[in-house]
């Protein structure tokens, strides 16, 4: 692809009213505490435009507003934003050594996901150079009642946030998607005895995921493992070794974040 047509691309993919919020934040993160005509000039924007757009950011906790002396600043959301980003990379720089040791000893693609509120997101992958292979990208979401990574996610997220997805319209993926949310709750009650979850085409047709936990040093779960790969190569006693390998190494980097408590794991 030439210049003018990556340019082409960009523009065609970029929302432009998301691009100046985020740009306005990064001018807020720059100059705290500036008046609108000074974010104005320091964004590029119109004065209407900058008023329209701390109206939102600020509805949403991205933007402070400081009634004395009428100035703006970032707000609490964007700390929780930074704290979860700081957190998801110290977790990927932990993880990615072990999921590439653990892609080669199983041949099979390897995830790491995050939960993000009621859903969750791929933060990591290391890839198997087998061409016929399952993968998911990074940043990509994915609901929380299909597949290995995500069903451990939720089977180990909040009551508030299990009750939010189970009375939900649970999307169907395929034949296995399961939608019916007292199932949902017995296999989520298994996934928590067992400490694991075994996944077969409930999302993509044909695939397979094997996932387990990982915990921080205050035993949350905060992430899960996954091997991913074409059901057609999972045999029963590959899927036994899955099974070892995703356990152990979701042990290893839940080490690495400060867990020492492996026979407390599940529950």
């Amino acid at each position: 692809m030439n210049v003018i047509k990556k340019q082409k691309a960009d523009m065609e993919y970029t929302i432009s009213s998301v691009d100046r919020a985020l740009a306005l934040l990064e001018v807020l993160a720059e100059n705290p505490n500036a008046g609108v005509t000074d974010i104005a000039q320091l964004s590029g924007n119109t004065k209407s435009m900058v008023f329209r757009l701390l109206f939102t950011l600020e509805k949403r906790g991205y933007v402070r507003k400081d009634p004395a002396t009428r100035t703006y600043a970032l707000g609490y959301r964007a700390l929780y934003l930074a704290d979860k980003a700081r957190n998801q990379i110290s977790l990927v720089r932990a993880a990615q050594p072990h999921m590439d040791r653990l892609a080669k000893l199983c041949n099979e693609n390897v995830h790491l996901f995050a939960r993000e509120e009621a859903g969750c997101v791929c933060i990591a992958i290391s890839e198997t150079p087998q061409q016929l292979r399952l993968s998911a990208r990074i940043g990509e979401h994915s609901t929380l009642h299909t597949g290995g990574a995500p069903k451990i996610l939720l089977a180990f997220a909040p009551q508030e946030i299990q009750d939010m997805v189970l009375s939900a319209e649970l999307p169907v993926f395929t034949r296995a998607t399961i939608t019916d949310p007292d199932e949902l709750r017995r296999q989520i009650q298994r996934i928590r005895k067992d400490g694991f979850h075994e996944s077969r085409s409930d999302r993509d047709a044909g695939a397979f995921s094997i996932a387990a936990p990982i915990r921080d040093y205050s035993g949350n779960v905060i992430a899960a493992l996954s091997i991913a790969g074409p059901e057609s190569r999972l045999t029963a006693s590959f899927a036994k070794k899955c099974r070892t390998l995703v356990l152990e190494f979701s042990g290893i980097i839940a080490a690495e974040m400060g867990w020492d408590k492996p026979d407390a794991a599940t529950g």
